[in-house]
């Protein structure tokens, strides 16, 4: 059943306003269909964006259209993740919470985060090791756990 352009607005474009745990579940959800394919096409063009000069000629048409994606990609990561926090805030905010707008952020904070540790760590491996990454992944998993644990599946009469 799709959904009208004013409950997309109320969703994704303000923090104001609150909202039940399945309306989260279902748009959160709608985020991670958005996001999937974007990731699955980086994965396919990721490998192209390795370019050394004294091997490959100036101009590799698949090194462009890989880094042409990667910006569209970009977009769309800040896209989604300004819109989880718009729709996380309402549902924190409903469940009684203070600063539901920080709490909101910080799966997609760590994830951002996360992404910038796996971009950097191979190009500076003798100064950060991977033990940085994997220790990143770890609070980026907590975070995205415990919120959707707070925000999709604890019971809200236990509060």
């Amino acid at each position: 059943m799709p959904i009208d352009a004013e409950r997309i607005r109320f969703l994704y474009r303000t923090e104001q306003g609150r909202i039940d745990r399945a309306t989260w579940l279902k748009g959160a959800g709608a985020l991670a269909a958005v996001l999937a394919p974007f990731y699955l096409a980086w994965l396919a063009l990721s490998p192209y964006t390795e370019h050394d000069l004294a091997k490959d000629p100036f101009f590799v048409p698949m090194t462009v259209a890989a880094y042409a994606f990667v910006i569209v990609f970009a977009f769309i990561i800040v896209l989604v993740a300004v819109s989880y926090v718009n729709l996380s805030a309402k549902r924190f905010r409903d469940l009684g919470w203070e600063w539901p707008v920080a709490l909101a952020g910080l799966p997609p904070l760590a994830a951002l985060i996360d992404g910038a540790t796996r971009w950097l760590q191979p190009r500076v491996a003798e100064v950060m090791p991977v033990y940085w990454v994997w220790g990143v992944d770890i609070v980026l998993a907590a975070a995205v756990a415990w919120t959707a644990y707070e925000l999709g599946f604890r019971d809200d009469s236990s509060r």
